[in-house]
């Protein structure tokens, strides 16, 4: 089975080169490969401790960078190496400050397996919710190497759980412990066998509460959120306006924003943030819009005050102004896999309203039935929660009550994981 697997990702390393030429994105997952081994012989010494952590994407970063932390914190003599799979994590936090070492991980060959680990030698390895290159692996439990996964999330259509999945059953026993986040998983994984598993949770809540205790102050988003129209700030000359922040959208989820900004009251304001800032896009999004807009590359020089949206056209401020919300919206929900991360306008007591397609992650489905995260459909759903949002105040309080609160019951998984591998 190892010959057959090896086969197939000579096979897809060949195509995806090809695929290189044409793609952008997939030109970024290529080159970004080819002097990984370069960098991790300059970096990392032989007598160097190193720990490693792999994330697939961006999303598994956020989610083990409280893990990181701690380990940092508890064995400072070492260094971090971290991994990413896809670009849309590297590319984005390759100049992160946490780990020593970034790279991306080389495809899952036996050959890159042994090199990395070669150069690297770590003394622990901590896997984010998933990923399971059986070539690592193998070589991981050959080396005797303690390797954990953290956050991990198990579904009943995932191989494991199939009559042809002995192959990727194998792999897990490399594992030295489960951690996991529901009850559910730690059921699937014992069923296969496998005891040396715990429901920790999520460590995604505990970066989300420590967003809380940092400075998320933005001058401008301030200057923004305020109005000197004399029509609606009245005699006090200066007020702060119902202020909507749009998070990671799509040009699904903008089609029925902006019908709704497009004809919405004078004192309630919009921030747009989009999950692509491409120049076109970003273009095509503001077109759309007939109320006075303005972008975040141009605001130097104007009053923010006179603008009723604001679209944000660079990366790394949403989780601050997510602290300037009355209201959010996250998009992706009308794509696959589905809504974006809603953990952050949560942690900050926002009532959150996403797309329809949550189903696949546990903290939007949970607060969909608490009700502090209302799911829509159509433009029609849309109007009817936003405007019930906007001038019920006593609604949209309690709803961004209830996701404070999900919160806050929710922290604690990562000091569950350190407690255990102390």
């Amino acid at each position: 089975m190892f010959f057959l697997y090896n086969l197939i990702v000579i096979i897809a390393s060949f195509l995806v080169k090809v695929v290189a030429l044409f793609s952008p994105k997939v030109k970024l997952f290529v080159d970004g490969r080819k002097n990984v081994f370069q960098i991790l012989g300059q970096k990392i010494q032989p007598s160097d401790k190193t720990i490693w952590f792999h994330a697939a994407s961006l999303g598994e970063y956020e989610q083990g960078l409280p893990v990181m932390e701690k380990i940092k914190e508890k064995f400072p003599n070492y260094k971090i190496v971290l991994t990413f799979f896809s670009p849309s994590g590297y590319e984005v936090r390759k100049n992160n400050t946490i780990a020593d070492v970034t790279v991306y991980l080389p495809l899952d060959t036996k050959f890159n397996a042994q090199r990395f680990l070669k150069l690297v030698h770590p003394e622990m390895v901590f896997f984010i919710k998933y990923e399971y290159w059986p070539n690592y692996l193998n070589e991981l439990k050959k080396a005797n190497v303690k390797t954990y996964l953290i956050s991990g999330i198990f579904r009943e259509n995932q191989a494991f759980f199939k009559w042809y999945g002995g192959f990727y059953r194998n792999a897990l026993k490399t594992f030295e412990f489960f951690f996991v986040q529901n009850e559910s998983s730690k059921k699937l994984i014992q069923s296969i066998g496998f005891n040396n598993v715990k429901v920790s949770g999520d460590t995604r809540f505990d970066r989300v509460v420590a967003i809380l205790e940092r400075d998320n102050s933005l001058d401008f988003i301030e200057n923004f959120t305020k109005s000197s129209s004399p029509e609606i700030s009245g005699a006090l000359g200066v007020t702060k306006c119902t202020t909507i922040v749009i998070g990671s959208s799509w040009p699904k989820d903008e089609e029925l924003l902006t019908q709704f900004i497009n004809q919405s009251a004078d004192d309630v304001k919009f921030i747009i943030a989009p999950h692509n800032i491409k120049q076109e896009q970003i273009s095509n999004l503001k077109s759309q819009i007939t109320r006075k807009s303005v972008l975040f590359s141009e605001k130097e020089g104007k009053n923010l005050g006179d603008y009723q949206v604001f679209i944000i056209d660079t990366i790394g401020i949403l989780t601050k102004i997510y602290s300037y919300a009355d209201i959010a919206y996250v998009g992706g929900g009308f794509g696959n896999p589905g809504v974006h991360n809603i953990l952050e306008p949560a942690t900050f007591g926002v009532p959150i309203v996403i797309g329809p397609n949550y189903s696949h992650f546990a903290e939007a489905t949970s607060l969909v039935k608490l009700e502090g995260c209302v799911s829509i459909n159509n433009p029609k759903d849309l109007h009817e929660v936003f405007t019930e949002l906007i001038y019920k105040e006593d609604v949209r309080h309690e709803k961004g009550h209830i996701c404070e609160t999900f919160v806050q019951m929710n922290k604690g998984a990562t000091d569950v994981i350190l407690k255990h591998i102390s």
